[in-house]
């Protein structure tokens, strides 16, 4: 067996497996290069912090409300169809945007376009799921986690690079436009490379019998799973919070701080963040499938809990990027979790349970990216500190109730 091919199957490679990821960086670079620029460019087109907080909430609302069916549709026609769904709603987004060029379409497109990502994750994790065996479930999630992270980490550099070309209206528009034309080669590329499969013991009668329900499967739930939505829901609130304002805080708030970044410097940083990711997926992914999750998720916690503090305090883009260190440290124990959610969930089912358990989450944590926009306008400190606090609590209590599964672990279907 040649290197090249042990290193595949050490990383779980498999031709599913790359085929997804190949959608993955494709869709994901379309999303990236104009995303984060997002809030900036509503301020461009004449909206307000208001609008930057819907937009905010909507990312977290449409993910909660697009998780379960994207989860159900993945279990009842097939991840590759369900993709190819997936893919078009996606390219949908990206041309509303290009297309009316003021902000209340970005508004109405984001229904579009920030569909993706929500949608499509319990599909490619009942992917993984369905050709990786449970000994390298985390590591085929690291993986996901891992390719997620290139168009995170070059999407906003080449984005801040359309914004110094064509500034901050043209420049955005033109990265969806390319955003448009990467999802139908997504789309071209999950055709040829995806094998549709299912788990052995999975018939069609286990198909038509998927629950239409979330809130069945929410109390069908097991208690380790539940303790573990409980504390991610208070870290997403810390996570959240901010989340749509950091860009706001480097390159406009600043100037009662510091001297503002440019948006080239800001792809910087989320490069370094990116990259500090990408370090710690596989030698962290090879650990946590040999030994109990639970610490590794309990390290990404503290990461999340501690950037809102890190970033108060970053007064230069020296200490940005410190602070950008953290927040790609978070990543650490991320793919454990997901895994985990997996591992918990029973087979033929995974793709729904998942789904459900980000439709509830996230249902929650929409509140806290509205209610960020409130608290910045009472000053940026606020919306920090309350982000920590509600970090430090979701840590406390999953080091205090969470739990790793034990017992036998089956293998999954061996799929190409």
């Amino acid at each position: 067996m040649s290197r090249l091919r042990r290193a595949a199957l050490f990383l779980g490679l498999r031709r599913s497996i790359v085929g997804m990821l190949s959608i993955v960086i494709l869709v994901g670079m379309g999303e990236r290069m104009a995303e984060r620029y997002l809030p900036i460019y509503l301020l461009a087109l004449g909206a307000g912090d208001l609008a930057i907080g819907v937009l905010g909430g909507l990312q977290n609302l449409l993910g909660a409300l697009y998780s379960f069916p994207g989860g159900y549709l993945a279990d009842r026609i097939g991840v590759k169809r369900s993709l190819f769904v997936f893919n078009l709603i996606a390219i949908t987004g990206f041309l509303l945007v290009v297309l009316i060029p003021v902000w209340q379409a970005v508004i109405f497109g984001a229904f579009f376009f920030l569909a993706w990502s929500a949608v499509s994750l319990p599909a490619t994790m009942s992917l993984i799921a369905n050709v990786l065996p449970r000994t390298q479930r985390t590591m085929g999630v690291s993986m996901h986690s891992l390719v997620r992270r290139i168009p995170m980490a070059l999407g906003p550099l080449i984005g801040g690079a359309f914004i110094g070309i064509w500034g901050e209206r043209d420049g955005v528009r033109y990265a969806f436009v390319a955003g448009a034309f990467m999802g139908v080669v997504a789309i071209i590329l999950q055709q040829w490379l995806i094998h549709e499969d299912r788990p052995a013991g999975v018939t069609r009668d286990t198909v038509d019998r998927l629950e239409k329900n979330p809130l069945r499967m929410l109390k069908a739930m097991g208690s380790p799973l539940r303790s573990l939505l409980v504390a991610d829901t208070l870290i997403r609130f810390c996570e959240q919070i901010p989340y749509s304002f950091v860009v706001v805080w480097a390159m406009q708030k600043g100037l009662h701080y510091f001297a503002p970044v440019t948006a080239f410097q800001f792809g910087v940083l989320t490069t370094i963040e990116m990259a500090t990711a990408v370090l710690v997926y596989v030698p962290v992914a090879y650990l946590a499938d040999r030994s109990a999750k639970k610490p590794f998720v309990v390290m990404t916690f503290v990461f999340f809990t501690i950037f809102p503090l890190v970033l108060f305090f970053s007064r230069s883009f020296a200490m940005l990027a410190v602070a950008f260190i953290v927040r790609g440290m978070k990543e650490f124990g991320e793919p454990t979790r997901k895994a985990l959610i997996v591992d918990l969930s029973p087979e033929g089912k995974q793709a729904a349970t998942f789904g459900t358990y980000y439709l509830t989450r996230d249902t929650i944590v929409s509140l806290a990216a509205f209610g960020g926009a409130f608290l910045w306008q009472i000053g940026p400190k606020t919306n920090l500190m309350t982000a920590f606090a509600c970090g430090v609590i979701g840590t406390i209590w999953f080091a205090l109730k969470g739990q790793s599964p034990t017992g036998a672990e089956p293998n999954a279907a061996q799929s190409p």
